[in-house]
């Protein structure tokens, strides 16, 4: 009896720890989520010059106006590609895939946005994204006509389809959990 009451001690705080792992998690992504304008507006702090140097580099930007306006762009691009990272991490949707377009379009942009030899950020995006869309686009639609198949075939509703292929927590701690 010493050694099962033992066991569930043990299982018991090495849950607490992860719990507290999960909910310090939680915690720093809901932070950084609020800080999101700050960071946005960070470009402002950025001189209006052609030449941007700090104790740490040199910037120049060759394509722009000057570097607070390039800087604005970029921030532009990265937020919102950090976002969808964190989106495409924590969803628990069976169409979470589809929100790899708009990452693989970020990401592309961003490699642009460094590479000196474009002149026109946005200009060619279309044609680079295309052949992953041609894979994404159509696994979403499989998985999408699966889900409808069994949903005819097995006269469930649809909210008892998506219920059975999303994550349900049973208490309320798991509840809360779910959202950090």
């Amino acid at each position: 009896m010493d050694k099962k009451q033992h066991k569930y001690k043990n299982l018991k705080s090495r849950n607490q720890v992860t719990s507290n792992k999960t909910y310090v998690f939680g915690l720093a992504v809901a932070v950084f989520i609020a800080l999101t304008p700050y960071l946005y507006s960070l470009y402002e702090s950025v001189p209006e010059t052609k030449v941007w140097r700090t104790f740490l580099f040199e910037y120049n930007s060759n394509h722009y106006e000057d570097a607070n306006l390039a800087m604005w762009v970029l921030t532009g691009k990265l937020l919102p590609l950090i976002l969808l990272l964190l989106w495409f991490f924590t969803c628990r949707h069976w169409w979470y895939h589809a929100l790899l377009v708009p990452i693989i379009m970020y990401s592309y942009q961003i490699i642009v946005f460094f590479n000196d030899e474009y002149t026109y950020i946005d200009e060619l995006q279309l044609i680079y994204l295309l052949p992953f869309m041609a894979i994404i686009i159509p696994s979403i639609y499989l998985v999408r006509a699966r889900i409808f198949n069994r949903l005819n075939s097995v006269d469930q509703s649809i909210q008892d389809l998506e219920d059975e292929l999303t994550f349900k927590p049973k208490t309320i701690k798991e509840k809360i959990r779910q959202y950090f």
